[in-house]
């Protein structure tokens, strides 16, 4: 019962978190809410039992693929979507 409450504690902060990432104009706000998803999907596997799959997106995803997003941003401005 616990197992089901934790996991479903996991779905009520990833679902808003996902909406976030799409729906905000502001580029690098939207980033920020990518990683934080990314975090929270990977500590999700590895509450699940999957800490192989937990740890690659933590290092693939979160260190290589958002702080490329993040630092492309910061070289073309990174200005709001219209």
């Amino acid at each position: 019962m616990i197992y089901t409450i934790i996991f479903i504690i996991f779905a009520i902060i990833l679902v808003p978190l996902a909406m976030k990432t799409v729906s905000e104009k502001n580029l690098t706000h939207s980033a920020i809410y990518l990683m934080a998803f990314l975090f929270v999907l990977s500590a999700l596997f590895i509450y699940l039992g999957g800490s192989i799959v937990g740890a690659i997106e933590l290092l693939v995803f979160i260190g290589a693929i958002v702080t490329l997003i993040v630092f492309s941003l910061m070289l073309t401005g990174g200005k709001e979507v219209e």
